[in-house]
């Protein structure tokens, strides 16, 4: 019981906080998408005899998350590259397979209203492509006199996507990090390098908030522990799944996540364009 006590004690904070940053169905789906991207890390480490503990959930009660996210620890070397790339991708996928459907769902309960109408203190959201070409499918062609009034449900999907963006980035110990490495091998370096490039061409031309993500992605460094086998190659299946988990991250950044981040948090409301 010891054991599972700090899991259950960080979940519960993590239910208050997000509630108090989003309120009951906001929570619900948040934790329920981080819930399936953690577990899914957890059953494929099992899978392959990894040892790994629960997910540690991180509150955080202040927006415009309530949440940094959860972790699980992994306490035994990852046998060969295709257990890396399994575990590595089983996150992710699994995360995004409750974000789409909150997505569809919570846009079906949104407002479509005109820009005009749209509170001062309104924060608006930056478009994942994955996110637009959902919204494109579920609400049509909007105009641009129109704007997007998330339900906490569409939120907390596109919270999902964003945290997925984040947890794919080719640094370290992220799931990025682990995919990229089961992929290429030690050559993964330069694909870090050339990351923290484009983190800082990003800072220069779109948003200068991407500033923490370098000081993170240096203090991530580049270096990921290889497997026990760390020569046996991929097969096709995973070398397939491999580039879809790498296309999932390009579907789903953004770099100006938040363009209106200086009007506020007086009074949240979720707008997309």
């Amino acid at each position: 019981m010891r054991s599972v006590f700090p899991h259950l004690l960080l979940f519960f904070l993590t239910v208050a906080s997000t509630l108090f940053v989003g309120g009951v169905i906001y929570s619900a789906s948040l934790l329920s998408i981080l819930l399936a991207h953690e577990m899914g890390h957890y059953l494929a480490s099992r899978y392959h005899g990894v040892k790994a503990t629960l997910p540690y959930f991180i509150p955080f009660p202040l927006p415009p998350f309530g949440t940094l996210g959860a972790v699980i620890r992994t306490k035994s070397p990852i046998p060969h590259r295709r257990a890396l790339l399994d575990i590595g991708a089983a996150g992710p996928l699994s995360g995004l397979c409750v974000a789409i459907p909150a997505i569809v769902v919570g846009l079906l309960h949104s407002r479509v209203v005109d820009v005009s109408q749209l509170p001062k203190e309104t924060i608006r959201l930056g478009n994942p492509p994955l996110f637009a070409f959902i919204q494109r499918l579920t609400l049509g062609e909007l105009p641009s006199s129109k704007d997007v009034i998330l339900h906490p449900i569409a939120y907390a999907g596109w919270v999902g996507l964003f945290v997925t963006a984040l947890n794919l980035l080719p640094a370290g110990q992220l799931d990025g990090g682990h995919i990229v490495y089961s992929l290429f091998g030690r050559y993964s370096r330069i694909i870090f390098r050339m990351t923290i490039l484009t983190a800082v061409l990003i800072c220069l031309i779109y948003n200068f908030g991407w500033l923490l993500l370098v000081v993170l992605l240096l203090f991530i460094g580049y270096r990921h522990p290889p497997p026990l086998d760390d020569f046996t190659p991929l097969d096709g299946k995973r070398r397939f799944v491999g580039a879809i988990t790498l296309a999932i991250f390009f579907l789903s950044f953004t770099p100006v996540p938040f363009p209106s981040w200086a009007m506020g948090l007086k009074d949240i409301l979720w707008g997309v364009r």
